[in-house]
C-alpha cells in the first residue's frame, strides 16, 4: 500500500482512507457482519486511515468500528472522527454545534464509543455560524495537550476560516468533496490548503455512487437514502448525469478498467497531499476500489469525457448547501 502524509504536521497514512458513512444507513439499508469484514478486509489490505462522524448512524457507525477494531494494533490505525452536526431521533438535521463545552462532551462520548483513549485527527463537520473557528480549534487544541486528540482537521470550509483555523494550531488536512464532478476545491481552496502545508482527504470520489459505474435509471431509492434527495439523482440531472457515466466507461474500457477505478485513480493523481476515502460498504467494492492504485490513466481523455461542470445539479440539497461555508 501507498503512504501519503496528512498534510506537514499530520501522520502518514495509507494512500487510500475507508470512509465508514455507508456502513450506518445514510445510503439504506447495510449488512452488519458484511460492514465488518469489509473494515477487516481494508485493513489487511494495508488501509490504515478510517473516516467517520459520530452522528453517522447517531452513533452506531463508532459502535460498529470499535467492534470492528477490536484485537487489532490501535497504534498502527487512524482513526478520524467528524463532530457537531445535531440530529433529531428519526434522523432530521437540526443544525451544528461546535462550542468548546460540545467539543469536549462530544469527544468523551466519541472516545467511549470507539473503545479507544484517543482519535487521530478530529474535526467540526460543518462550520458552527454562531461560533468563531478560533474557539472551536482551541478547544481541540486544549485535548491535544490532554493526549486524547492527536492532530485537528477541518471539514467542508472555504480559505478564510481555513487561514483563520490555521493562525490558532496546525491544521493537518482539510476533508471535503472531490471528484470528477465535484470540482469546487480546485482554486482557491486548494491553493490555501497547499501554502499552508494542509493535505485533503477527499470524500464522495464516486460522487455516492453516481460515478461508480453500477447506479442506474431504475434503482430503487429508500427514503433515508441521501440519494433520494441529492438533486444529482433526480429527473433530468440523473438522466444527463448517467450520460456522462456512459462516456467515462469508454474511456475506461481503453485503459482496462472500471468506470469507479478511473474515476478513484484520476482523484488519486491529482496530487500526493490528497488522500481519497472509499465508501465501500463490501468486500467486492472495496477490492474493485483497491485495484484502482494500479490504473494507468491518460488525464486529458478524462477530463475530455468528464469536463469540469459538466455535472447537472448541485453535490446537495439547497438547505444542505446553505450550510457549507466551502461554497461561500
Amino acid at each position: 500500500m501507498e503512504t501519503r502524509s496528512l498534510g506537514s504536521s499530520g501522520p502518514v497514512v495509507s494512500a487510500l482512507g475507508l470512509g465508514c458513512m455507508g456502513m450506518s444507513g445514510m445510503y439504506g439499508p447495510a449488512d452488519r457482519a458484511e460492514s465488518i469484514a469489509t473494515i477487516h478486509a481494508a485493513l489487511d489490505a494495508g488501509i490504515t486511515l478510517l473516516d467517520t462522524g459520530d452522528f453517522y448512524g447517531m452513533g452506531h457507525n463508532e459502535l460498529l468500528i470499535g467492534e470492528a477494531l477490536r484485537g487489532r494494533d490501535r497504534d498502527r490505525l487512524q482513526i478520524s472522527v467528524k463532530f457537531g452536526a445535531q440530529r433529531t431521533y428519526d434522523g432530521q438535521w437540526l443544525g451544528y454545534d461546535a462550542r468548546p463545552a460540545a467539543v469536549k462532551t462530544a469527544l468523551a462520548y466519541t472516545l467511549n464509543r470507539l473503545g479507544t483513549d484517543h482519535v487521530d485527527v478530529y474535526r467540526p463537520a460543518r462550520l458552527d455560524p454562531n461560533v468563531p473557528i478560533e474557539e472551536t480549534v482551541g478547544a481541540i487544541a486544549e485535548e491535544i495537550a490532554a493526549g486524547r486528540v492527536r492532530h485537528i482537521g477541518l471539514s467542508e470550509v472555504g480559505a478564510e476560516t481555513i487561514r483563520r483555523a490555521a493562525a490558532v494550531h496546525p491544521i493537518c488536512d482539510l476533508q471535503i468533496e472531490y471528484s470528477l464532478i465535484s470540482r469546487g476545491i480546485e482554486g482557491e481552496i486548494l491553493d490555501t490548503c497547499r501554502e499552508l502545508g494542509i493535505g485533503i482527504t477527499a470524500y464522495g470520489v464516486l460522487s455516492r455512487g453516481l460515478l461508480s459505474g453500477h447506479w442506474s435509471r431504475d434503482r430503487a431509492v429508500v427514503a433515508n437514502d441521501f440519494r433520494a434527495r441529492s438533486p444529482r439523482f433526480q429527473g433530468e440531472n440523473l438522466d444527463h448525469n448517467l450520460k456522462l457515466v456512459e462516456t467515462l466507461r469508454a474511456v475506461a474500457e481503453e485503459a482496462g478498467a472500471s468506470v469507479a477505478q478511473v474515476a478513484l485513480a484520476w482523484v488519486l493523481r491529482r496530487g500526493e497531499d490528497i488522500v481519497p476515502l472509499v465508501g465501500a460498504r463490501t468486500r467486492e467494492r472495496l477490492a474493485e476500489a483497491l485495484s484502482a492504485l494500479d490504473v494507468e490513466l491518460d488525464a486529458d481523455r478524462i477530463e475530455a469525457a468528464v469536463p469540469p461542470g459538466a455535472a447537472a445539479g448541485t453535490r446537495y440539497d439547497e438547505r444542505q448547501m446553505a450550510m457549507l461555508d466551502s461554497e461561500r
